[in-house]
């Protein structure tokens, strides 16, 4: 592999302390729990590629999107009293169609429709008030528990959906979504 390949991998370091202190462990892919290599990490730096980090173990509780940066606090980024307990790696070079059917309700349930693009406002757009399930098909997207992109937010790729409370999530419903590009280095 030459350096240039190599210098794209996506990565993230991993810091015990708040400030890039303590003990560090580096992650080149999703990692389900970090307490066989850390006893708590405060802070991270992105040093290629988008990853979305999490609350708890096995990819539960809030979220938070990171891309290439620094992120010296991760408590308060996080909006919470704990600390990052797992973290998953967005893919970024998906080239092809990006689709997700959304629905009104939990298991697949009331209004539904499909998307192939961001959406600002669900409400707005399809006249629906809630997003509590859905059925990604193709691409990575982050769904928004505020119009316009705003608030907690949740990473989701292909597959099902039924409840997003089953993935420890605080927030439900969501009520806008954006596809993710390469625009993470």
């Amino acid at each position: 592999m030459s350096n240039t390949t190599s210098s794209m991998r996506s990565k993230i370091i991993f810091y015990e302390e708040r400030n890039f202190q303590g003990r560090s462990y580096e992650c080149t892919s999703d990692c389900s729990d970090m307490s066989s290599y850390l006893s708590r990490c405060q802070s991270c730096r992105v040093e290629n590629g988008c990853f979305m980090v999490y609350e708890r173990p096995n990819f539960m509780g809030n979220q938070v999107f990171m891309r290439r940066g620094e992120y010296s606090d991760a408590m308060s980024m996080m909006g919470t009293r704990e600390c990052i307990r797992s973290c998953r790696m967005i893919p970024t070079q998906h080239r092809g169609q990006f689709r997700m059917k959304i629905f009104e309700k939990e298991n697949f349930s009331g209004q539904s429709h499909e998307l192939v693009d961001d959406c600002d406002n669900i409400m707005e757009r399809f006249r629906m008030n809630d997003c509590m399930s859905c059925q990604v098909m193709e691409g990575h997207w982050l769904l928004f528990e505020q119009p316009n992109h705003r608030g907690r937010m949740v990473y989701v790729r292909p597959g099902e959906y039924r409840s997003f409370r089953e993935m420890g999530i605080s927030s439900t419903r969501f009520m806008s979504m954006r596809r993710i590009t390469d625009s993470c280095n």
